[in-house]
């Protein structure tokens, strides 16, 4: 698994994303941000008919909890590591255990709800920092899209973070290896 691991680098050392990079920034900010959408379908009535949290609400857990960390760590320049995935599993569990045995059952609504809050807030957070990043090209990692936009807003440069998970900086280190 990638560091969680904060290593910001000077302003100007990564290259900006190219059409590909940015593409690919677009695709998953409109794949985060339709997940917020179908999030908020479902705000009201987050348990079924039949006492289960609804799949969506399921659904992006998984990935919520690999991505929390990277979301916070490089989106706030904090250096807690992997923390803000175990302080999100530990407050699950312990919700879940209390539901459990003041319930029966683990899938209340009071689950339900810290977890439909806590995937709106991660999607949302990536969604957005993936959208602006494809816009003003941010280089290196999404998640250092505001600090960038802030940059360019200001002219207070700001560090920036290579991508350590997924495509995005192989992508844009053989685009700008061809240009």
């Amino acid at each position: 698994m990638a560091t969680t691991d904060l290593k910001l680098d000077e302003p100007g050392s990564l290259p900006r994303p190219g059409p590909i990079g940015r593409s690919a920034r677009l695709a998953f900010g409109a794949l985060c941000l339709s997940y917020v959408v179908a999030l908020v379908d479902v705000s009201g009535d987050l348990i079924t008919d039949d006492g289960q949290i609804r799949s969506v609400v399921w659904n992006g857990i998984l990935i919520g909890l690999f991505l929390v960390s990277y979301v916070i760590n490089i989106g706030f320049s904090r250096a807690w590591k992997k923390w803000p995935a175990l302080f999100s599993t530990s407050a699950f569990l312990v919700v879940g255990v209390i539901g459990y045995m003041n319930e029966g059952t683990v899938e209340t609504t009071l689950l339900a709800h810290i977890v439909w809050g806590w995937e709106l807030y991660v999607f949302s957070h990536l969604g957005m920092a993936f959208i602006i990043s494809a816009l003003i090209a941010t280089p290196g990692c999404e998640m250092r899209a505001f600090h960038d936009l802030y940059s360019r807003v200001t002219g207070v440069p700001t560090k920036e973070h290579y991508c350590p998970v997924g495509p995005l900086h192989p992508i844009d280190r053989w685009e700008a290896g061809r240009s």
